[in-house]
């Protein structure tokens, strides 16, 4: 749901990146609480993850394709505030690098796969998973929170379309044609969003942000007759983050540089609906559009495998380095433990 340029007037062109921008601010800072030197790589990987699956059109019905937004499976997997981050800078790269989404709907573009499906999908994803614990309920509320992000997404842009598009529209017939196709694409993304976690789960609970506090707390109890309690994160065996992140790596390439020949080439679910209610003619050239890499490699006659490694490096460039950046200092009581005398 990559919006082009010329959709929007320059109202809300700039309303939107105004919010964007603020929103991104915010999440500067909230990432501290979510990010430390352990988990800071997850914001470079899970933007370069997302990145490469958005490339993986599927079809959900005749003449029309979805494809992961990604906003559940970030929220879940490295927190609400790290997510919008990492839809940003995919977002941004896609849009200046690959032509993907106007470089004046940017802040369209974020605000309603950012900050919108981010914040949907983890309020959600929290009420959902308040109702059962463990392993199996985490999964379950991230196919939920992902299933509602995307219309909520859509309805979003809809409601942004009538205030301040380029065409008159029925809001109501939009909005439901809007609604209906993205509810669609929703159970792929849910379907996506829950197998990510899930595997994560299966293997590194403890860089599951979603899942911190599965496990119950561990007391230490010393000679001296204290007791540490130790944060009931759960752990993998006490093994580095290494091995993951090149296993998550090695599957990204894969995804971005093989798999991504095998993607349906049929309209989005917004070009399809802009087509057929008639306001598809509205989108202007990008300004980028005759860049090698632009419609990732078909303008340049680049193959589209080569095109997604290429996106992959700079998105895990930019968002790992936004991740360190943004990353804070473990909590006194996490680092340490709470001492407490009997």
């Amino acid at each position: 749901m990559h919006v082009p340029d010329g959709f929007f007037n320059a109202a809300v062109s700039l309303s939107t990146g105004a919010v964007a921008a603020a929103g991104v601010a915010v999440c500067l800072r909230g990432a501290r609480r979510e990010l430390d030197d352990r988990t800071a790589p997850m914001a470079g990987l899970v933007a370069a993850f997302i990145f490469a699956v958005q490339m993986l059109n599927f079809p959900i019905a005749a003449g029309t394709s979805g494809h992961l937004m990604g906003g559940a499976l970030a929220a879940i997997l490295v927190g609400p505030f790290t997510g919008v981050l990492c839809l940003a800078v995919v977002l941004l790269v896609q849009s200046v690098f690959f032509a993907d989404g106007g470089l004046t709907a940017l802040g369209v573009n974020i605000t309603i796969m950012g900050i919108v499906g981010v914040l949907v999908a983890w309020g959600v994803f929290r009420v959902v998973s308040r109702v059962a614990r463990g392993k199996g309920a985490v999964t379950a509320a991230a196919f939920v929170a992902a299933l509602v992000s995307v219309p909520a997404s859509a309805l979003a842009f809809t409601l942004l379309f009538w205030i301040g598009g380029t065409a008159p529209i029925d809001a109501g017939t939009v909005a439901a044609a809007m609604g209906g196709v993205h509810v669609l694409i929703g159970v792929g993304e849910g379907v996506i969003t829950a197998l990510t976690v899930g595997a994560v789960l299966a293997v590194r609970p403890d860089l599951v942000h979603g899942a911190r506090g599965l496990a119950a707390p561990l007391l230490l109890r010393g000679a001296d007759g204290t007791t540490t309690v130790q944060p009931g994160r759960p752990v993998a065996g006490g093994r580095g983050t290494r091995p993951f992140l090149l296993a998550g790596l090695g599957v990204t390439l894969l995804l971005a540089g093989l798999v991504s020949f095998f993607a349906s080439g049929s309209p989005d679910g917004l070009e399809s609906v802009a087509e057929d209610q008639g306001f598809l003619d509205r989108a202007t050239d990008h300004l980028f559009g005759t860049w090698a890499l632009a419609d990732y490699g078909e303008v340049g006659g680049i193959p589209v495998g080569v095109a997604g490694v290429v996106g992959v490096g700079v998105v895990l460039l930019v968002a790992g380095g936004v991740g360190y950046a943004a990353r804070g200092r473990a909590p006194d009581r996490e680092r340490a433990g709470v001492r407490t005398g009997e």
